[in-house]
């Protein structure tokens, strides 16, 4: 694959003259029209057009120093979960086809445009969102970055996204993350995802999966490139990252379900980042986090997902039920069985999980843990239900463990060149979003070696 810039190199191209904004747009385009690469599988919709004014737009005001962010000009993809003015939202669906064009747009697209970034398009998806593997049978399947030939899953349910940051079809992609959504695909393709702090980034504009667990973040190239974005996406200030050296860092690595049933590679290549990072002076302790064990139980019955999406899609299931993809029309299906006292009870234990669980890991800087128990499956293997459900499982659990405690994440690359992509997740407390990009700006040069 192609080695593209960060978001900081393009800002700077452009500042200098050596690009713009409409090169960049132009680009990003030829690659989706690519008959031989995954742009008709990646985007659903390109809107060529306007991404073409905008670009030019933003060059216009380039010119007179009027550009709104050193990043204006730069093309971003949008997953198709988000409105975007005068076009239909379908959730990667066709339930939705009928549907009248969005009136404005979502709050977070709102504001990539305010800060200058061009949206190239629309990107595929879980139907939903409702799965970590990012299959999709209406619009087919992006191959992710492991072995093309082979045909392995490029995550879900943010898959069209990875796959735009991955081959240059974008420079950075808008995501969401019930359980793993934004860094799944970032694990399973070798880029970096994150999934912040809830409250920070409103879920205005957006179709819900789970309201109180979905959480909007970036897919990007680097550490930086996912700062910049998630700052614009949190209206907050866009600030120099400074990387915290590696030497004292305190990480904890949790041993209770997050290292249960792991790949070879996933478990050689988690194992070798550690000694690497401890090598260099991280203090990593390994810890059991037995809290963990009461997520498995507080969504035997389909947790929040289940019965917070049938509260949403019970009426369109009536009616569009059997133009839903099987696989998911069954996992909303399992929110009817939910009754009041149980979502109560759902609150209720996670309120005090997320109490249990900052306290024991307040004494760190961080949780260390692989990002998914699996490397990518191929898509082949994954017609038979069972083989799904055990891998679309494998894939969310480690991810899920931080959404159930309102936390934040990152997925970094942890894997040598030319391996399995594997992903590196750092996790902290809801509110240290800032502390967790510090972090992994740090370790993301070295673990890798």
């Amino acid at each position: 694959m192609p080695d593209f810039p960060t978001l900081a190199k393009l800002a700077e191209d452009l500042e200098s003259g050596r690009t713009t904004a409409r090169k960049l747009v132009e680009a990003c385009i030829a690659r989706i029209a690519d008959p031989s690469g995954e742009g008709q599988r990646t985007f659903l919709h390109v809107d060529k057009d306007a991404a073409l004014a905008a670009a030019d737009a933003m060059d216009g005001l380039r010119k007179v120093k009027a550009a709104p962010s050193r990043y204006a000009g730069i093309p971003v993809s949008i997953k198709d979960l988000f409105d975007i003015k005068g076009q239909v939202t379908r959730a990667g669906s066709r339930a939705l086809d009928d549907s009248p064009p969005a009136e404005q747009d979502a709050a977070t697209v709102t504001r990539l445009r305010k800060a200058g970034f061009v949206v190239i398009g629309r990107t595929n998806m879980t139907e939903f969102a409702y799965s970590g593997i990012g299959i999709n049978p209406h619009y087919g399947t992006p191959k992710g970055a492991w072995n093309r030939d082979e045909g392995h899953v490029p995550g879900g349910s943010s898959s069209g996204a990875a796959v735009s940051v991955l081959d240059g079809m974008a420079h950075g992609a808008l995501g969401t993350d019930t359980g793993g959504s934004c860094r799944i695909p970032a694990a399973y393709n070798g880029i970096v995802g994150y999934k912040p702090t809830q409250r920070r980034v409103p879920l205005d504009g957006s179709v819900p999966l789970s309201f109180s667990l979905d959480s909007i973040g970036p897919l990007a190239r680097s550490v930086s490139c996912c700062a910049i974005l998630d700052a614009v996406l949190a209206n907050e200030p866009i600030t120099a990252l400074q990387p915290r050296p590696v030497k004292g860092m305190r990480l904890a690595v949790p041993t209770t379900i997050a290292l249960d049933d792991l790949d070879a590679a996933v478990a050689q290549t988690f194992e070798r980042a550690l000694k690497t990072l401890a090598d260099h002076g991280a203090i990593i302790e390994r810890i059991e986090m037995a809290e963990f064990h009461d997520i498995g139980p507080m969504n035997a019955k389909g947790g929040f997902a289940a019965s917070e999406s049938y509260a949403w899609h019970r009426y369109l299931l009536t009616s569009k039920g059997d133009v839903y993809d099987p696989r998911v029309f069954v996992r909303i299906m399992r929110g009817e069985a939910q009754s009041a006292a149980d979502y109560i009870d759902l609150l209720n234990e996670r309120r005090s999980l997320i109490a249990r669980v900052n306290a024991r890991i307040a004494p760190y800087d961080a949780l260390a843990l692989p990002t998914t128990a699996n490397t990518p499956p191929k898509i082949a293997d994954l017609a038979d239900d069972k083989a799904f459900t055990t891998q679309n499982l494998r894939a969310l659990r480690n991810c899920t463990l931080i959404n159930m405690i309102d936390g934040c994440a990152i997925s970094l690359p942890a894997h040598r060149e030319g391996d399995v992509p594997v992903g590196l997740m750092l996790a902290g407390a809801g509110g240290s979003d800032r502390r967790i990009f510090e972090l992994a700006a740090g370790m993301e040069a070295v673990i890798r070696v």
